[in-house]
């Protein structure tokens, strides 16, 4: 690990723009409701591929860039996107030797407890009020999650980012 130089670092950055940008795409609006947690299902795969690359730092910088796209409190995504790389990276070794179902399942544990702190940071600020649809964005990412892997891994190892 140490004499590996950094290769395609673009490609990680550039896949998470692409998340970025889709978290704000328009979608009808029955759909907003399940609105999949595209940034955060980037990031994740990153981190499991390259935990020594993409970080607690990545996540911080991607919250902010996504509460000032958003027109949130400033820090509010930053808190939630690096509490689940933490526990990501908390559960790396285990998860990745777990099958692909698994892994949904535990990423949706893992998103309903971001989406959790989410609605408890929007209820704070009175900017919501508490619902049970907050669950409904980690089911739909953790049914995305096999794609988005499949997709990211293929472009991880075609580019050869490391």
């Amino acid at each position: 690990m140490a004499g590996v130089q950094p290769r395609n670092g673009w490609v990680i950055w550039l896949s998470l723009a692409l998340g970025l940008l889709l978290s704000v795409s328009p979608l009808p609006e029955f759909m907003q409701i399940g609105r999949p947690l595209w940034v955060a299902l980037i990031l994740t795969y990153w981190v499991l591929a390259l935990p020594h690359r993409v970080g607690m730092t990545t996540a911080w910088i991607l919250g902010l860039a996504q509460d000032v796209l958003f027109g949130t409190l400033l820090g509010q995504n930053a808190l939630i996107l690096t509490l689940i790389t933490f526990l990501v990276l908390s559960l790396h070794q285990r998860l990745r030797m777990f099958p692909m179902w698994q892994q949904s399942m535990v990423l949706m544990v893992v998103f309903g407890l971001a989406q959790l702190v989410q609605l408890w940071l929007n209820a704070l600020t009175g900017s919501r009020p508490p619902t049970l649809a907050f669950v409904l964005p980690a089911l739909v990412s953790a049914l995305l999650w096999p794609w988005i892997c499949a997709i990211l891994r293929g472009l991880h190892l075609r580019l050869n980012v490391n």
